[in-house]
């Protein structure tokens, strides 16, 4: 059951090995914000003080046909990462999204591009939680007003007027200590204090550093979604079959 909606409080979420980690807290108040680990994203939408607002890295608004690279919002947002734009995987038809066996994924996602294009296993691994969002924004409507879309990369090169991180975050898929070390202090300058920050060496099991760094990056563009001061790529996002914009935001 949902909680009730509390207008200064904010989430920022990024998916991890556990299902979810949240971000939560009052971004006038860093400080004192609760990291949580849950299975279920609606948990976060419900909790007892729900967050007025959620930024989350997962896409939302699914196409029926994909042209060109990507969604208007991955395309933009790789212009502006220049050699980190690998972290922005393309989204595929929503048919394909769909598909919880890989080849077929593959055959749907081809059948419905232009130029036909297959899916990758990293992208197909995140095909349950975009699902699962996909779901719950269909199924309440009104927490359209409150889930946006983001994508840390995206956040962290705003926090730094607009350069992307110089270091990647991983190489050949393990933790890059530097990179994260930079995301770091691009967080702390971004006005995150130590005390939320240090929680980085007491995670639940169920989520890695990168995820905790990520999802702080999403509580920072939450703030600024909740001030009105975030920005959005596309300007004029388009819509999805099902009314959910196709937007990232930072």
């Amino acid at each position: 059951m949902s909680g009730s909606v509390t207008s200064h409080i904010v989430a920022g979420v990024d998916g991890c090995p556990g299902g979810w980690i949240a971000i939560v807290g009052d971004p006038d108040d860093p400080g004192a914000a609760g990291v949580h680990v849950v299975s279920a994203f609606s948990a976060i939408c419900d909790l007892p003080d729900a967050p007025a607002t959620i930024a989350v890295d997962m896409p939302i608004g699914l196409p029926d046909r994909l042209e060109g690279p990507g969604r208007a919002c991955e395309v933009a947002v790789r212009r502006l990462l220049g050699e980190r734009q690998s972290s922005v995987f393309t989204t595929p038809a929503r048919l394909a999204v769909m598909q919880e066996d890989y080849r077929r994924a593959c055959e749907e996602a081809a059948a419905r591009s232009t130029p036909p294009r297959k899916v990758s296993r990293q992208t197909f691994a995140l095909f349950p939680r975009i699902r699962e969002i996909d779901a719950l924004l269909r199924s309440r409507p009104d927490l359209r007003a409150r889930v946006f879309e983001t994508h840390p990369e995206v956040c962290f090169a705003a926090m730094n007027a607009d350069q992307p991180a110089r270091l990647p975050k991983k190489i050949r898929g393990q933790p890059n200590p530097a990179g994260l070390a930079e995301r770091l202090e691009l967080l702390a300058r971004a006005g995150l204090p130590p005390s939320l920050l240090e929680r980085v060496r007491k995670l639940p099991a169920r989520a890695a550093m990168d995820d905790f760094l990520d999802a702080c990056a999403c509580f920072w563009t939450a703030g600024r979604l909740a001030r009105g001061i975030a920005r959005c790529w596309p300007e004029e996002p388009p819509r999805d079959a099902f009314g959910l914009e196709m937007a990232i935001r930072a």
